[in-house]
């Protein structure tokens, strides 16, 4: 049995996906989990929300409750890695806010910033098959989510399988340039 008092420290790597609802990240992440070397933990965004109990929530608090959501999980996928657990996030940044957060709180070295695209009418065709989103959701957040364009790699789950993606970012992880997209992304504000 192994003593907390002989665990060496260290700072878990975190391998974060961004995109729109449907983009992939989700199936990116499953196939990541199956062929890195390393234990890491997947830590989905819709993982929280659907934690939130169903007890309903009015109207007029519902911005709020959402924002502590995220607020909370950004904070959960940090402690995490500072715990020295390997993660990979998937999150949709649809507003500026989630992104200042997130470089607040990971350390910029320690994130593989990935930018999951598809093509619109693809994002369309598979939320029509998935009906668990609402229609048109992808489309509505496709300008914000890559509005940025700083990525340590991008991806495209339109011409790429999810399992073609994961490898492209397993193989890039052995030779990440610095600065890290997060180390530029903070430095620019």
């Amino acid at each position: 049995m192994e003593h907390l008092d002989s665990v060496p420290p260290r700072r878990g790597l975190v391998i974060f996906l961004n995109g729109t609802s449907s983009s992939g990240k989700s199936s990116i992440a499953a196939e990541l989990l199956r062929i890195l070397d390393e234990p890491y933990f997947h830590m989905p965004v819709d993982a929280f929300h659907a934690m939130r109990s169903r007890a309903e929530i009015p109207p007029d608090r519902l911005d709020t409750v959402l924002h502590r959501t995220w607020q909370g999980y950004h904070r959960a996928v940090a402690g995490m890695a500072a715990a020295g657990n390997n993660v990979v996030m998937d999150h949709v940044l649809s507003a500026e806010w989630r992104l200042t957060d997130c470089l607040s709180l990971f350390v910029p070295q320690d994130v593989v910033f990935v930018g999951v695209h598809c093509p619109l009418e693809e994002l369309e065709r598979r939320e029509r098959e998935r009906g668990d989103r609402p229609s048109g959701l992808a489309a509505r957040q496709l300008a914000q989510v890559h509005a940025r364009g700083v990525y340590d790699i991008e991806c495209d789950t339109g011409s790429s399988t999810p399992r073609a993606c994961a490898g492209r970012i397993k193989d890039f992880l052995p030779a990440r340039p610095t600065p890290t997209a997060f180390q530029r992304l903070r430095a620019a504000r």
